[in-house]
């Protein structure tokens, strides 16, 4: 079995890093997805494109309470480790309402679910991206996950474990301390999103039609930046 297998810069190290796959081997046989469909909650909008969002997720939160379900075993069980994930690149709309579910989708091929499982370690979730955001792109699945694995992996990140131990992070400078590393970002170009515990769940990137990073819109979701922020590194942890 030929097995793929990224070591990333480990987030321990005090140095600005890529905080996403530490360790991910991709498996020879992928889950296959089932459909993903537009609903009366969630319905068919097409809609002119105004921005984009980059939204990434913190995997030690996300596996916090989900790592015996079968389910979500490749990204929270076995040799695999993930500081932040690719949750997806989604456009935006002109005003509040944002285009999705554009057109139907097939089953994505094994080829394309293999090649981004280590950036979005879920075949169901790259399977729900591709149908609600990407279908509105106009592009096919692989020229989509192409585009967002790039914008994801350009990222860089300050070291979330000193982070994560400090007494008090805010939501501000957390977003400072990311936006430092990445050339063109601001604070402002990025909305912070916690649990109803307070910790870490996701960041936003906001792009333009371009994909730079541009300020976020004001109706934009995310926490105020003086919220306290706490990040779950993983395993039993105190304070």
């Amino acid at each position: 079995m030929k097995r793929i297998a990224l070591t990333l810069a480990l987030l321990l190290a005090p140095v600005a890093a890529h905080a996403q796959a530490l360790q991910c081997a991709a498996p020879a046989h992928v889950e296959r997805p089932r459909p993903d469909l537009p609903s009366p909650q969630q319905p068919r909008r097409v809609l002119p494109i105004g921005s984009y969002t980059l939204a990434i997720s913190w995997s030690p939160e996300y596996c916090r309470t989900r790592r015996d379900d079968a389910r979500n075993a490749f990204q929270c069980g076995g040799g695999n480790r993930f500081g932040f994930t690719l949750h997806g690149l989604w456009p935006d709309g002109t005003g509040r309402q944002w285009p999705q579910y554009c057109a139907s989708t097939p089953i994505l091929p094994d080829a394309v679910i293999r090649r981004n499982l280590c950036a979005t370690p879920s075949a169901q979730l790259l399977q729900h991206e591709y149908a609600k955001h990407g279908t509105c792109m106009g592009v096919s699945p692989a020229a989509y996950f192409d585009e967002s694995r790039t914008l994801f992996q350009r990222l860089r990140f300050p070291d979330m474990m000193a982070l994560s131990r400090r007494p008090t992070l805010t939501a501000g400078q957390l977003a400072a301390a990311i936006a430092r590393l990445n050339p063109g970002m601001t604070p402002q170009s990025m909305r912070v999103t916690t649990n109803a515990r307070g910790w870490l769940d996701e960041v936003w990137l906001c792009l333009d039609t371009r994909r730079r990073f541009t300020r976020c819109p004001a109706h934009q979701g995310g926490v105020t930046p003086a919220t306290r922020v706490r990040i779950w590194r993983g395993g039993r942890q105190a304070g």
